[in-house]
């Protein structure tokens, strides 16, 4: 990732470069984590929506944000079947549960804004990932497949920053942003780099 892009998300660290390689030769075990993944993003947005009902701006946001993810579950699915390929088992998520260990969860209402700020990781990194796969596999069909899901987590990214920047002070969403990122860049170098695992 160019020192630019790598701005424009806030990650402090780019993927090793070995992961694109692993998973381009692990296509079955990427699609199935990628799924599960999707399928991981609409029941977050359903527990935001139900945890913060109150909010109705937050719930515009994210219900059809649910309704996309849901459709990216589909997608990818479709995209295995066409292969010959079966959905298989979810996969704990080393990476996602480490981040959820070391990152504040904040007090009261505040604990929305930390929620918001994990969306929002999750959404960046997932960017940066698809845009590794857009311009790696051999294959160009699934280079523009991906092509679309990183223009589409940028968005998402982009989506959860605004709507802690609805509820909270701008310079308190850019200090938890920075506290996130910080603590995404010290657990990564502690997880093995897997080509079966989106994350």
């Amino acid at each position: 990732m160019s020192t630019a892009e790598n701005s424009i998300l806030g990650l402090k660290l780019p993927s090793d470069p070995r992961w694109v390689d692993l998973a381009s030769v692990s296509l079955e075990e990427i699609l199935t984590d990628h799924a599960f993944c999707e399928q991981k993003a609409a029941t977050q947005g359903i527990t935001l929506i139900q945890a913060y009902a109150e909010l109705p701006d937050l719930v515009n946001a994210l219900a059809p944000l649910v309704t996309e993810e849901w459709g990216h579950f589909r997608m990818v699915w479709a995209e295995m079947k066409k292969r010959g390929y079966k959905l298989g088992r979810q996969r704990k998520d080393e990476y996602v549960n480490l981040v959820l260990k070391y990152a504040p969860k904040g007090e009261g209402h505040e604990r929305l804004l930390h929620k918001l700020m994990f969306s929002a990781l999750i959404e960046a990194r997932s960017c940066e990932r698809f845009r590794l796969l857009s311009e790696n596999l051999e294959e160009a069909s699934l280079r523009e497949f991906y092509h679309k899901f990183m223009v589409s987590e940028a968005g998402h990214y982009r989506m959860f920053i605004d709507l802690a920047e609805l509820y909270f002070p701008v310079a308190k969403v850019r200090e938890a942003w920075a506290e996130w990122l910080r603590i995404e860049a010290e657990i990564l170098p502690q997880l093995p780099t897997r080509g079966d695992r989106m994350h």
